[in-house]
């Protein structure tokens, strides 16, 4: 378990929440977490469905573009697909009071995914040279069922995980996710391996495991949406 002098600030959106106010949210905490005057958050969400394109994105892996919005991220990777289902954690935690180890952080978003699923009874594990949370499928097939995009600005993270619980999977036909085009390699959920978990016992299992990798984590209120400022995000079609 990580060190961290304050317990964290852990807040569930009940709704759906549009991604630039998402963003904009994201860029007002982490400048407050930076300068002190904010303390640490994981914020849990659903978005409507939507593609973001990651600083590493190619253009040519966005296949449908008219099919959902595309927006433009600041996070690491490539395109990935939000939406109903799908459970979103935005992290935001000071690194400099846990150690300024980005390697050693990403290690522990991996863990904190792969004990996450092994609640459930999925084994999952992490893959050289891919990144996010893959699950075997045999024949050689694996299949991602979270995806990690994180930034870091003043040693404050942002943007974070997505775990696939129960959303549309066709809705990843519109782009090639996170670049893998291997036939070998598609998406998968806790749904589509059998498990109808809902989303408040999904958000149990993320939070006792956070709880042991990074920390105490205390509930309070969500964001209030109508307070943001507008969004850095812009459509990307």
């Amino acid at each position: 378990m990580e060190n961290a002098a304050h317990p964290v600030d852990w807040a569930v959106s009940p709704q759906p929440v549009a991604y630039p106010d998402a963003v904009a949210i994201m860029e007002a905490r982490v400048a407050a977490i930076a300068s002190g005057e904010a303390r640490e958050l994981v914020w849990l969400l659903e978005h409507p469905p939507l593609y973001t394109a990651g600083t590493s994105a190619k253009p040519g892996d966005l296949l449908m573009p008219d099919r959902f919005p595309v927006y433009t991220t600041g996070r690491g990777g490539e395109y990935t697909y939000h939406g109903p289902g799908q459970r979103v954690a935005y992290v935001m935690l000071d690194l400099t009071r846990r150690g300024r180890d980005a390697r050693k952080f990403v290690c522990n978003l991996e863990r904190w995914l792969i004990a996450t699923a092994a609640s459930f009874g999925v084994e999952a594990g992490t893959r050289d040279g891919r990144v996010g949370v893959w699950v075997e499928r045999g024949d050689r097939r694996e299949d991602k069922i979270a995806a990690i995009g994180v930034r870091l600005r003043r040693w404050v993270s942002f943007h974070g995980i997505a775990f696939n619980v129960a959303p549309d999977l066709t809705h990843f036909s519109g782009i090639t996710p996170c670049g893998i085009s291997n036939p070998l390699y598609g998406v998968t959920s806790l749904a589509d391996l059998g498990h109808r978990a809902s989303m408040a016992d999904f958000d149990a299992a993320l939070h006792l495991g956070f709880n042991e990798i990074f920390g105490p984590a205390r509930m309070v209120p969500p964001p209030e949406l109508a307070e943001t400022a507008p969004a850095e995000a812009s459509d990307a079609r």
